[in-house]
């Protein structure tokens, strides 16, 4: 049996979830480790060989730079500072922890997320929010890169 040929998926997920009683809206996004190394590799032109004893010592500071600047966040039309909180491995996907402090009523809810599109014009990013005790899921590509939400 041949393999050759066979396209492969590049798809990330994050997970939204407002809670009110902490006062922050607590985000995770799951990447494949394989796309993400690509992509910083040739971003800051450094060989990181993330999950690996060689892992480089800026790998983290890097990651979390990338992040934060391919995901942003809008509650009630204004913008909110992402928060980096940190991340681990778990087998062939690095998590993301990030947080936004806040504690007031969500009225409209947007999330702008290019994780990886710059370079996977294939790049899926698929979103699921849970606010206001309202689910609601999105598909993310290159060519529409922001959920909107209103309550």
């Amino acid at each position: 049996m041949s393999f050759r040929g066979l396209h492969k998926f590049y798809v990330s997920v994050t997970q939204v979830d407002y809670n009110q009683t902490k006062g922050r809206i607590e985000i995770s996004s799951r990447i494949f480790i394989d796309d993400l190394e690509k992509v910083l590799d040739k971003k800051y032109n450094q060989k990181l060989n993330l999950a690996t004893r060689q892992e480089s010592s800026k790998a983290k500071e890097l990651i979390a730079q990338y992040v934060t600047e391919k995901m942003s966040v809008l509650v009630n039309h204004k913008e909110k500072k992402l928060i980096f909180l940190g991340s681990e491995y778990e087998d062939d996907v690095l998590i993301c922890y990030l947080k936004v402090d806040y504690s007031e009523k969500i009225t409209t809810f947007d999330l702008y997320n290019s994780l990886l599109t710059e370079f996977f014009s294939e790049q899926q990013n698929i979103v699921h929010t849970n606010i206001n005790k309202v689910k609601k899921s999105f598909l993310l590509t290159l060519s529409d890169k922001t959920a909107h939400i209103e309550y």
